[in-house]
């Protein structure tokens, strides 16, 4: 398998992690949990997917061809609550990253330009942006549906106090079993 593809099996790894933490958080909470802001000057979880899921259709519309920032994207509405469900934020998450993937699917060549707001990038620049940028976010839903849950979050990877157990289940005289998103 060449790097370029390796590369592109491996950054495809890593969003379907990210992906798979959000909706493993989405499905500990209730309906109006989604909804709920820490603070007065926090966001909730439906208002940060909104955002990531503007950003996803922008980004990945048209991802060889076209510039990352669409004319028509409003990155300001992004932030101001859209959403009445969860079915709602749901279909535009799925939606989101389904573009991703696709996009991922379509790349041929890594070291190829693309550009958000008029920056050239590689493709392999972008997709490491990108990354970075929904695992940022994705954080901070965790963060949010963990603070929320309390006591009663179940962890999404080694539980406090666990490591030495997990350690233990995932190696055996040296020889790795499994690896990290195994857990999920």
């Amino acid at each position: 398998m060449s790097m370029e593809n390796r590369y592109l099996e491996g950054i495809k790894k890593q969003f379907y992690y990210y992906k798979t933490l959000g909706e493993r958080t989405f499905d500990q909470l209730e309906d109006h949990y989604l909804f709920t802001e820490l603070s007065p000057s926090s966001h909730s979880i439906a208002l940060i997917v909104q955002h990531l899921s503007g950003n996803m259709k922008s980004r990945f519309t048209d991802f060889l061809t076209t510039d990352g920032e669409k004319e028509w994207r409003n990155r300001d509405q992004e932030f101001v609550p859209l959403f009445r469900n969860r079915d709602s934020m749901e279909q535009a998450w799925t939606e989101g990253w389904s573009l991703v993937f696709q996009a991922i699917d379509q790349i041929k060549d890594i070291k190829s330009l693309v550009y958000i707001r008029n920056q050239e990038h590689t493709v392999y620049e972008a997709l490491n942006r990108q990354l970075a940028h929904y695992a940022y976010h994705i954080g901070q839903i965790v963060y949010i549906g963990k603070s929320i849950k309390g006591d009663d979050w179940v962890s999404l990877s080694i539980a406090k106090g666990a490591s030495k157990h997990f350690n233990e289940s995932k190696f055996t005289k040296g020889k790795h079993k499994g690896h990290f998103t195994d857990k999920i």
